[in-house]
């Protein structure tokens, strides 16, 4: 095996990388460890595991392995690291910022087989999973008992990929983002060990809170194998609102007055009007090519009727024009299409080219003159983009169509992106608000943190010494 090192503060971290004619010895050894027939060098399996969403360029792993237990997942680990092999955690690749391309090779740990759902606690709102379920498949279990998991975060990824990102999305504004759901998790650490970093206690003040530690350390250190998870109710009923505006600090001045009101929004989206107008050709629709904001109730029909006329007179004295709302299920949807189908509408009409999304999150009261900043310079560039934006909790993404192999056009993005992170930044912001740093973030960790960044760096080699545990991901060395 060829030996990759890099400086750790003083000393060596070796990570070793499989040659192409080492590849059996290392699938040998993998095989010994669990089924052979789950252990695989196929390329078009190790092309599948090279990429996720993003723009990053993809990287082979040196082998794909898919456990069944969290038995093998340890010794999965221990052997691995005893030998300095790098692991990557796979879920179904919906990731943004690359946090599952194996940049250093390595076992791509694909957790596919490990997705039941363990147990459904309706009493206590719990219910335990483990990491390859998926969100949709999780909804459906739980309907029959009257219960939802609430984070959506848009793509229908898997539970631990979630925790591994701290995933939120459209109903963060109501119920929380990921870290807020996880009551316990199993989890692997690098050399073997297994761990629970909770309880299914509502609250707890004994120790350090771990949950908070590992959610959102995308796979950096440790391995999650069960997730104990928090549930709410499924809402006798529902409406759904869309309010157009003259101006995008319209718009934003709109929400946080309704924030403020306290009414119990459970989602609130902000589609800037350059997207409508994309929607718009995408769809054959009609809708007024205005700042718009999207609106969902969540209640009882009484209760339901008073939030909505409340929204709506708020919305009004911000200058709202044209507001529509709706609580057929089939017509909610079909409302909701101008946000859910944004994506799709930009990446159809611009075939070769793949979608940057930044991520910043700013105060409420920064959001407007942030989202005029990013709207500002992706004109000045030329560059094709969209805003939208989780306007209730100050979340808000550029979709910016790039053509990843153009290397002036990524560094085009990229230049806007560094420009909009710095605007988040000097106003008290984050780098991103859920999608997670992986390989696109992590250039910007030191402007954000300062000296935590070496606390959070010491956690990190305490954990995982050898450095196995997706390696080149949140820090750069």
């Amino acid at each position: 095996m060829a030996q990759q090192t890099g400086l750790d503060a003083g000393r060596q971290c070796v990570i070793y990388i499989v040659g192409k004619g080492e590849n059996r010895m290392y699938v040998d050894e993998l095989k010994k460890i669990i089924d052979p027939d789950r252990v695989t060098i196929n390329p078009t399996m190790l092309e599948q595991h090279s990429k996720d969403e993003s723009y990053h360029p993809p990287c082979l792993p040196d082998a794909v392995v898919f456990p069944k237990t969290t038995e093998e997942v340890s010794r999965i680990a221990a052997w691995a690291n005893e030998h300095c092999v790098p692991i990557i955690p796979f879920g179904v690749a919906s990731g943004m910022e690359g946090q599952i391309i194996p940049q250093k090779g390595g076992i791509s740990l694909d957790f596919q087989l490990m997705n039941r759902v363990l147990e459904v606690k309706p009493q206590d709102f719990l219910v335990r999973v483990q990491p390859g379920v998926t969100r949709m498949q999780l909804n459906k279990e739980l309907k029959k008992y009257g219960l939802f998991f609430s984070v959506d975060p848009g793509a229908d990824a898997t539970i631990g990929g979630m925790a591994a990102t701290n995933a939120s999305g459209t109903t963060s504004v109501r119920y929380g983002i990921m870290r807020d759901q996880v009551r316990d998790m199993e989890v692997v650490l690098a050399d073997g060990r297994i761990i629970h970093t909770g309880s299914m206690a509502a609250k707890s003040s004994s120790g350090y809170h771990l949950n908070g530690l590992f959610v959102g350390s995308e796979g950096t250190l440790g391995i999650f194998t069960e997730l104990t998870l928090r549930l709410y109710g499924i809402p006798e009923a529902s409406v759904t609102a869309r309010a157009s505006f003259p101006t995008v600090t319209d718009a934003v001045e709109a929400a946080c007055t309704v924030m403020a009101a306290a009414i119990p929004v459970a989602r609130m989206e902000l589609v800037d009007s350059r997207s409508i107008q994309q929607v718009n050709s995408y769809k054959g629709t009609d809708y007024p090519e205005r700042s718009t904001l999207f609106f969902e109730f969540h209640g009882n029909e009484a209760g339901l009727a008073h939030d909505l006329a409340f929204a709506q007179e708020i919305v009004r004295e911000h200058g709202c024009d044209d507001f529509v709302s709706e609580t057929d299920s089939l017509r909610q949807a079909a409302l909701w299409e101008a946000r859910h189908h944004l994506a799709y509408a930009f990446l159809h009409s611009y075939p070769g080219k793949k979608a940057m999304s930044t991520d910043v999150c700013l105060p409420l009261s920064e959001l407007a003159g942030a989202i005029g900043h990013a709207r500002e310079i992706i004109e000045q560039s030329g560059m094709v983009g969209g805003i939208v934006g989780h306007v209730g909790d100050g979340n808000f993404h550029s979709l910016l169509m790039v053509r990843p192999d153009d290397p002036t056009d990524v560094e085009q993005a990229e230049s806007i992106n560094a420009q909009i992170v710095s605007y988040a930044l000097s106003r008290g912001g984050t780098c991103t608000g859920e999608h997670g740093v992986g390989l696109g973030k992590a250039k910007y960790q030191r402007t954000e943190h300062g000296p935590a960044l070496d606390v959070m760096y010491a956690m990190k080699r305490m954990l995982d010494p050898n450095h196995i545990l997706n390696p080149g991901k949140i820090f750069i060395f």
